[in-house]
């Protein structure tokens, strides 16, 4: 890829002009006199971008996965990842999350020793420039921390001057009850450096230390470092626990005035740089806090994860009644031409149960922890700070999640394609994990070997039995990969999909969920096991097809159990 040379002054003042003004309420101006010439060396070096996708449309659909959740032996998994998904699923997937596949030293791949570096067990960067030729790649910006293992970290208790600042000394005898705290495990770990005792902020766990965005050269650092994944061929970046960056006493820590500055400053390095590249924010709290990532609809993140519509689906299936889904879903504010929702079910982490606070109620989420449980689930718990604890995300297969114990396979079939639905018809990019495109279910194996609860839904598949699978048009992940198919087909097609098109929600009681996209597709769902009546007039004038069925509609139909509609005109 050919480097801009011979840059006019000019050529980047705008971007230079927008940090200056965004960083004005993070750094002093005697760090930004440094800072900014620093940062405007590295836009000034970076290549041309010329020709790529610029944004998004109905037929991106991304795949989550991580870089060896299909192996083969004597194969990179990466390299056995771009084989499959090209053999059985390329028509169907735009995008593929890769979820971080740099060297690390725990937490599968979220405590990082080097960002600059591929983990060699999964192959390296050819690897990952060939899969960007096939698909759009969302890399793992997982900038909150680093593994106690990094050249950073260990330079900084070797007391090298360079790291002096990297990371965020405390003082344990302060009171640190407001800090909000994701996970049971103590705020603070203790480490012998150079300079003595000192007590390190790590917000989750001991092995995953805060960087320190206090110090400028920690972000000067990440701007380097996303500026590189998209050369590397980053589509998309995803900043994982973005929330937490900023650390100041007597607040709760998260979704700090200069955390959301800092992502309005990423923002206008990529804009500016690398357009086609999307921010993700990973925020895993309520919807309000979630949605303030858009900032004002161009200024941070272009898409933000829809962290609600999991525990929500899952409360409307197990239920069977879609009142609260649709009361939120018709909450939803419209996003602007700039911003979408990045909208999921399942993925490597659990199903959050934050986000749905406000929204169920206490015995709601009980009903769902008890569902979970039974369904051979775990339930994780947060540190409330006050020496109580409370349910944080469950733990489980997004299929078994939905399932009914006492409902045939084909029952439980229906009721997982329902939920998937859901995901596919609204508005925003559809993610797809890797274990529900190919029909998993709960890991018990590896749940006991692993010991820790996530493992229960992060299987590691071997590509000749799941490809046997695939080969038997009876199996299970034959049906579900091939129900996919057809929805993902038909949406790739349909105008109305796209993440811009209007949504309309159209209320027709407690067993359906109805919304009507671009005014053109009415989407029906039952979610009940339940025959259901409905009057297609009160959804879109003019409807004469069921896409999905191929066969005529309109007037009064009956909907079969989980069934899954989209009427056009």
């Amino acid at each position: 890829m050919e480097r801009k040379m011979g840059h006019e002054q000019t050529k980047f003042s705008g971007v230079k002009k927008d940090l200056q003004q965004i960083l004005a309420g993070v750094y002093s101006p005697e760090q930004l006199s440094v800072l900014i010439p620093n940062l405007m060396k590295v836009i000034e070096a970076q290549p041309s971008y010329e020709g790529k996708k610029q944004w998004v449309d109905q037929s991106d659909v991304m795949l989550i996965t991580y870089g060896d959740s299909i192996k083969e032996e004597g194969k990179a998994p990466l390299q056995t990842l771009n084989e499959f998904l090209n053999d059985n699923a390329k028509d169907i997937l735009s995008a593929v999350h890769l979820l971080p596949c740099f060297p690390y030293t725990s937490d599968d791949g979220f405590s990082v020793v080097d960002y600059w570096k591929i983990n060699p067990d999964l192959g390296d960067w050819d690897n990952v420039q060939k899969l960007s030729g096939d698909y759009n790649l969302m890399f793992d910006g997982v900038i909150n921390h680093i593994s106690q293992a990094s050249d950073w970290f260990q330079g900084y208790l070797k007391g090298e001057e360079q790291y002096r600042n990297f990371f965020t000394e405390a003082n344990p005898d302060r009171d640190y009850s407001s800090v909000t705290r994701p996970r049971a495990l103590p705020l603070l770990t203790t480490f012998e450096t150079a300079h003595g005792t000192k007590h390190i902020w790590t917000t989750f766990s001991e092995d995953q230390i805060d960087l320190n965005f206090r110090c400028p050269e920690v972000f000067q650092k990440i701007v380097e470092l996303l500026l590189f994944y998209a050369e590397q061929g980053a589509s998309f970046v995803r900043l994982d626990a973005i929330g937490f960056m900023w650390k100041e006493l007597d607040t709760p820590c998260i979704h700090q005035p200069q955390t959301h500055a800092l992502v309005q400053a990423m923002r206008a390095v990529i804009d500016a740089v690398a357009p086609h590249v999307k921010l993700i924010t990973e925020t895993n709290v309520p919807h309000k806090d979630n949605i303030s990532y858009f900032g004002n609809g161009e200024n941070e993140a272009h898409l933000v994860y829809q962290f609600p519509l999991p525990p929500l689906t899952l409360h409307t299936i197990q239920t069977g009644n879609s009142e609260k889904i649709v009361d939120w879903m018709a909450s939803l504010e419209p996003c602007s031409d700039k911003t979408t929702f990045f909208n999921f079910l399942a993925s490597h982490d659990g199903i959050g149960v934050r986000p749905v606070e406000g929204i169920l109620s206490k015995d709601q989420v009980d009903h769902l922890l008890n569902v979970v449980q039974t369904n051979g689930g775990r339930v994780s718990y947060k540190d409330n700070g006050d020496g109580t604890q409370s349910p944080y995300e469950l733990n489980i297969n997004y299929f078994d999640a939905v399932s009914a114990i006492d409902a045939d396979d084909e029952t439980n079939l229906n009721r997982f394609m329902a939920a998937q639905s859901i995901l596919i018809s609204m508005a925003g990019v559809p993610g797809i994990y890797v274990h529900s495109l190919l029909g998993s279910g709960n890991d018990l194996e590896g749940l006991e070997k692993l010991g820790y609860n996530r493992a229960i839904n992060r299987e590691k598949l071997v590509r000749s039995e799941v490809e046997a699978d695939l080969a038997n048009p009876e199996s299970r992940r034959t049906q579900v990969l091939n129900r996919f198919k057809k929805l993902l087909t038909i949406r790739k097609q349909e105008e109305a999909f796209t993440p811009f098109a209007s949504q309309r929600v159209v209320k027709s009681g407690e067993q359906l969920i109805t919304f009507v996209r671009g005014e053109k597709v009415a989407v029906v769902i039952n979610i009940s096991n339940q025959v259901v009546e409905l009057d297609t007039d009160a959804l879109l004038d003019g409807i004469s097809q069921d896409l999905i069925s191929g066969e005529a509609a309109s007037g009064k139909l009956s909907v079969q159990p989980y069934q899954v509609m989209w009427l056009s005109k």
